[in-house]
């Protein structure tokens, strides 16, 4: 699983909304290391980027997405063994811009069900990955 969420290249896989990756810093995912995507659907695409602010190689990801205009969230992503394989989770909140306006009781049915979709591309990814 750190496999996969360590190849920036991997990100618009299985990150919903992720339409394509412009470039991916060398050092992704060390912190600091950015991911330079675009949100949307052709022809109305937003340029973009995913910065590391924490990270545990192996158990632990806590990064800032951005796709203005919406805004910016914090995304913490936490990797647990498990009997039969890994357990992933994915926390996200709106922090910055309108998004962050919205109330949580409306935001988090939205988020839970895109992190739900995310964990499922990233399970296809893992199982299928040569």
């Amino acid at each position: 699983m750190w496999d996969v969420l360590s190849d920036g290249w991997l990100y618009p896989l299985w990150v919903v909304g992720a339409s394509r990756l412009r470039d991916a810093d060398k050092d992704w995912p060390n912190v600091g290391a950015q991911l330079h995507h675009s949100v949307g659907i052709w022809p109305l695409l937003l340029d973009d980027s995913t910065e590391v602010l924490e990270c545990s190689p192996g158990s632990r990801l806590l990064l800032r997405a951005r796709g203005w205009p919406v805004g910016a969230a914090h995304v913490e992503i936490t990797l647990e063994e498990a009997e039969d394989g890994t357990e992933i989770v994915i926390r996200e909140q709106a922090v910055d811009g309108p998004g962050a306006l919205v109330p949580r009781l409306v935001q988090d049915p939205l988020l839970s069900w895109r992190n739900v979709e995310a964990l499922r591309r990233l399970a296809y990814i893992v199982e299928h990955r040569p």
